[in-house]
């Protein structure tokens, strides 16, 4: 990483501290928590362009084209479990429901298999079976202090973030 993108990462990171808040929002709290299908949660940019500076995302599995960060994405017709991710540097900010534990499978498996970088922004549920199955094989594993407010909500979310990375076998 080059000087300047250090002092970048600093820069955003000492933003995304301050940014961070509790939730304060009851309603929010049962909309974010139950939300198996709405992949409207967009991730805050600052968030993810913290992480791009890093990683150098090509591409966004599981997105609306209103929230996707990356230039190839696919929406939920497009069905991104169905696809490869072969070779590609993949954020992945999943739906939070049900359907994460399968998120969380594909992310390893591309990984593992099909040589793919994969940075997970998921909640940071280690009580969970996904989170035992597929989490704990990770990398690394950051989790941030606070809590984040992902873009469109009116408060912060009412549980912690784990970033979780998945990288390729050599």
């Amino acid at each position: 990483m080059t000087e300047e993108n250090e002092q970048q990462v600093a820069g955003l990171a000492s933003d995304l501290n301050a940014e961070l808040d509790p939730c304060d929002n009851k309603a929010h709290v049962m909309r974010v928590m139950t939300s198996s299908e709405d992949m409207t949660w967009a991730t805050p940019q600052k968030w993810f362009d913290y992480l791009n500076l890093e990683f150098g995302f090509t591409l966004d599995p599981c997105c609306l084209p209103a929230t996707a960060k990356c230039k190839k994405f696919y929406t939920p017709v497009e069905d991104g479990l169905s696809k490869s991710w072969q070779d590609e540097r993949v954020f992945m900010n999943p739906p939070y429901g049900r359907e994460i534990g399968k998120w969380m499978k594909k992310a390893h498996d591309e990984a593992l298999n099909n040589g793919a970088l994969v940075v997970c922004f998921v909640p940071a549920r280690v009580d969970t079976d996904w989170w035992h199955r597929y989490a704990i094989k990770a990398a690394d594993i950051r989790y941030p202090k606070g809590r984040v407010k992902f873009e469109g909500a009116d408060a912060s979310a009412p549980f912690p973030i784990a970033i979780v990375v998945f990288r390729p076998r050599v």
